[in-house]
């Protein structure tokens, strides 16, 4: 199978990497954080505000499209890209990860996965081949096969039975996928057994899909767990496909799994921790709604070089998220994703001059340094 992806660049001393990833959109240079788009839009951010900040590509969600406003509706639209006025890449979800996360309303069956809408109660079927039509009705630049989400923690059986369910579900998606130019993902689940990790990388692996992430993660175990995880299956992927980190995670996240090989991420804690008064900066987490920036003139960051940053004081900042002013809202999320997105950029061109190790260590180094204040 011929890939997607480029290699152009690998660290000397570790497993980091820089490469490109060729879509029906464009091409994304890697590793890549995707800000979180779940119903056909990043949540205070217009196209237009994502383009500036840097962003390639953008992730949806196959079952919250599918329940509202359908897929029908948006082919009949010309397809997620038109219906959101995105031109770039996009990266759908299968939505095995929110059947997962509805627990009780959900029962998964070898058919597929019945639910009950969060909607409305209405009931309904979601089966490997749906998803990969659903996926198809909205034209994505790339779709995941339907998977069963592991919990943590989980007993031997549970994760072996759900990583086999996994792999049939697999197979059957990629006999759906229909020659459209998009791409599909398999995603390698085993919960935290390595072996469980590593049969579910031959599963995939020899179905043959054009990249293969890794599920199942950041779903509550430590973090020396997940790196773990993340080294030991990143490493049996084979090299001449990307390579995928489904819903993580925190800055030190990326950059220890970067380190461990991987090149693609997606998660809301930028979005969602913008909403709530949070920003990330070179120097840690800075809450804005603390009594210190009051009278703040300084930016949010003094490194940053975002919208948010040029023109706003974190005392304006403060006062916009005390007062519940929307634009609170649009200037933290604006500011939190550039963090990401350049972060992104700062550890591709690291590796592009062999200096990747350096870079963690310095970002680290920064991270013990207090955030100054006026």
């Amino acid at each position: 199978m011929k890939s997607s992806y480029t290699l152009l660049s690998q660290s000397s001393r570790c497993a980091a990497r820089a490469g490109e990833i060729r879509t029906l959109h464009g091409t994304i240079q890697t590793p890549v954080f995707m800000p979180v788009g779940t119903q056909a839009t990043v949540k205070g951010m217009t196209p237009e505000n994502l383009l500036a900040i840097g962003a390639q590509i953008i992730l949806a969600n196959t079952y919250h499209l599918f329940l509202r406003p359908g897929h029908t509706l948006i082919q009949q639209f010309g397809g997620l890209h038109k219906f959101m006025n995105w031109d770039g890449p996009i990266l759908t979800d299968s939505g095995g990860f929110q059947i997962y996360s509805l627990k009780e309303l959900a029962r998964i069956t070898e058919e597929g996965a019945t639910f009950k809408s969060h909607l409305d109660g209405s009931t309904l079927f979601l089966s490997p081949e749906d998803a990969v039509s659903v996926q198809e009705a909205l034209g994505s630049d790339i779709m995941m096969c339907l998977d069963t989400c592991i919990p943590y923690p989980a007993s031997r059986e549970e994760a072996s039975n759900a990583t086999a369910l996994t792999a049939r579900w697999a197979e059957r998606c990629r006999k759906a996928q229909r020659p459209t130019g998009q791409l599909l993902f398999g995603i390698v689940q085993g919960g935290m057994y390595p072996d469980l990790r590593a049969r579910s990388v031959e599963d995939m692996t020899s179905i043959g899909f054009d990249g293969y992430a890794l599920g199942g993660l950041s779903v509550g175990e430590p973090s020396e767990v997940m790196y773990e995880m993340t080294a030991q299956t990143a490493a049996l992927l084979p090299y001449e496909f990307p390579k995928y980190v489904m819903g993580v995670g925190t800055p030190e996240d990326l950059v220890e799994c970067v380190f461990r090989g991987v090149d693609m991420f997606d998660c809301v804690m930028p979005t969602r921790n913008a909403r709530n008064g949070m920003l990330f900066t070179s120097r840690g987490r800075l809450v804005i709604k603390n009594a210190c920036y009051y009278n703040d003139p300084l930016p949010a960051d003094e490194n940053c070089g975002c919208y948010t940053c040029r023109n706003y004081s974190r005392a304006y900042l403060r006062h916009l998220y005390m007062a519940k002013e929307i634009l609170a809202s649009l200037l933290n999320t604006i500011h939190n994703l550039h963090y990401f997105v350049n972060l992104m950029k700062q550890m591709r061109m690291a590796i592009s001059a062999d200096r990747f190790e350096e870079f963690r260590r310095e970002f680290y180094e920064m991270r013990e340094q207090e955030i100054p204040t006026v």
